[in-house]
């Protein structure tokens, strides 16, 4: 049965990139969401016409009242628009959720997470679920982003356990020059999943970029049947 509709209080708004914010939201009783879930929000206007789009939540999942969905605005997108230049902290929101059932995870096995631009929103909240463990190695995540200031969670996500490959520019002295993900930028996490069998690899972007990224896993060695993908297009 679809979850209901419910009205969430924002409680927080944090500039991600240039193009993408992260809105911390209340609601009325704890989401019970899984990494890897969405919610959808749904925006009404004074005559009656609705428009609503999903957004996966970045957030861990930890008991309490509160996601965090970011949200990338897209040039004419009705919602994300109205979310980047409208919504102030206060501001009320219809939401329904959480949503999803494959694109999940909860942390009882290894998982290895592959992500494209703003699909590493459902990945951090696996990244972040598998920190707050503290099991090391429970979940190592491979991010890739055309330039530094594309990157979501700057701040935070840099670890042992996380991975930034950069396809159009790279920080001053980086290490790997500017190109796509390829097999030996997998290798670390395939080499991983050769010996953790118990291992869920999920793969998180636009539709090339995912395949591109099956692909290269199942040809170096990754059973198919291992690979959980989610693709994303333009949806404002």
């Amino acid at each position: 049965m679809p979850a209901a509709w419910q009205d969430a209080t924002v409680v927080a708004i944090r500039p991600e990139t240039p193009t993408a914010k992260t809105f911390r939201l209340r609601l009325p009783q704890p989401s019970g969401h899984r990494a890897g879930q969405h919610y959808v929000v749904r925006l009404t206007a004074p005559d009656g016409y609705t428009a609503s789009r999903s957004y996966s939540v970045a957030s861990a999942p930890d008991g309490s009242e509160e996601i965090e969905l970011t949200v990338e605005r897209l040039p004419g997108g009705e919602v994300s628009a109205f979310l980047h230049d409208a919504v102030v902290v206060g501001d009320e929101l219809e939401v329904r959720g959480p949503i999803g059932g494959w694109f999940v995870w909860d942390g009882d096995a290894p998982a290895l997470l592959v992500g494209g631009g703003s699909g590493v929103v459902p990945l951090m909240a696996m990244l972040r679920s598998a920190r707050r463990s503290q099991r090391d190695g429970l979940a190592r995540l491979l991010v890739s982003v055309r330039r530094p200031e594309d990157l979501y969670y700057a701040d935070e996500l840099p670890g042992p356990d996380a991975t930034v490959v950069y396809t159009r520019q790279a920080p001053p002295g980086y290490a790997r020059p500017p190109a796509r993900v390829g097999a030996a930028d997998l290798e670390p996490l395939v080499g991983r999943a050769a010996t953790v069998p118990a291992a869920t690899v999920y793969v998180c972007g636009s539709s090339p970029f995912a395949d591109a990224v099956t692909d290269l896993l199942v040809a170096s060695g990754v059973d198919a049947g291992r690979i959980r993908v989610e693709r994303f297009g333009p949806s404002g």
